[in-house]
């Protein structure tokens, strides 16, 4: 009895120990074993030439080189602007410039907007408006001025008697501006050729500049809007043989923030509806 229980504490101890688990049937000296591998080695050594023997040595550590990703290739303004120039020019109708803008690559503002804006109404009207760029909902539906500014240009072109089906509406830039600020010089740059194209195709009677952006970008000045409504001007691109008489008006937008500036805004109307009726 006494050994069986000196067995049973040796078990215990063993256990406590961490070693729980057997993994043969029969013990192994394992220091014997450690002797008889370590022989050879030994006489291995006194065996081998007298050379040193190299040992690997660790490669220094390297400083750590984050992977970066390709810069964006800068291309020249001038370079853009000529790019856009050769694309407008070689179409021929309506729908061959919407396939070359929609499909232009040169202005950024298409990564970030929703739609692609071309026009609304008739392209066969002697009436011919443009404004700056597309706003949150005209991004949204792609059609131009149809937000709150383009609900009371309905009205005022009611005024004068005329509707979204006697008149071409498009804007300087198809692509909204993100937060709807302001384009860029670089951005009307990029797409100037373009509008210039898609007004010699419609060849217009009379175009209305809407907003004193869309005014400096089409008649080539740096007055503001307050000085260039109320007259005529002449509009002409670089390749175009006649002169289109021109009347900016103030934007819709603005004339929603100021009220007052309506009573300007009806004088222009009823100057660019006589100027109409004349012709």
């Amino acid at each position: 009895m006494e050994g069986n229980t000196e067995l049973a504490r040796l078990l215990d101890w063993q256990i406590i120990s961490g070693a729980d688990e057997a993994i043969g049937d029969a013990p192994i000296d394992r220091y014997a074993s450690s002797a008889q591998f370590s022989a050879p080695v030994a006489s291995a050594r006194v065996a081998a030439p007298s050379e040193p023997i190299a040992t690997p040595q660790s490669a220094s550590p390297q400083p750590f080189q984050p992977v970066r990703s390709p810069e964006p290739k800068l291309v020249p303004r001038n370079q853009i602007e000529q790019t856009a120039r050769e694309l407008a020019q070689a179409a021929k109708s309506l729908a061959e410039l919407r396939d070359a803008f929609e499909a232009f690559d040169g202005c950024p503002l298409k990564e970030t907007a929703t739609n692609f804006v071309f026009s609304d109404g008739n392209p066969e009207s002697a009436l011919m408006l443009i404004g700056e760029a597309p706003g949150a909902e005209e991004d949204r539906r792609g059609i131009p001025f149809i937000g709150p500014a383009g609900q009371l240009l309905d009205r005022m072109l009611a005024a004068i008697g005329l509707d979204r089906s006697s008149v071409y509406i498009t804007n300087i830039l198809p692509w909204r501006p993100p937060g709807n600020r302001n384009p860029t010089d670089g951005e009307i740059s990029a797409c100037l050729p373009f509008i210039e194209r898609h007004i010699e195709l419609v060849a217009p009677r009379i175009l209305v500049p809407v907003g004193g952006i869309s005014a400096k970008s089409l008649l080539n000045t740096r007055e503001g809007i307050m000085k260039t409504r109320g007259r005529w001007f002449k509009y002409a691109s670089p390749t175009m043989e006649t002169p289109i008489a021109a009347r900016p008006i103030l934007h819709p937008a603005y004339l929603l923030r100021s009220p007052a500036q309506k009573r300007e805004t009806w004088s222009d109307l009823l100057a660019i509806g006589e100027r109409l009726s004349e012709e």
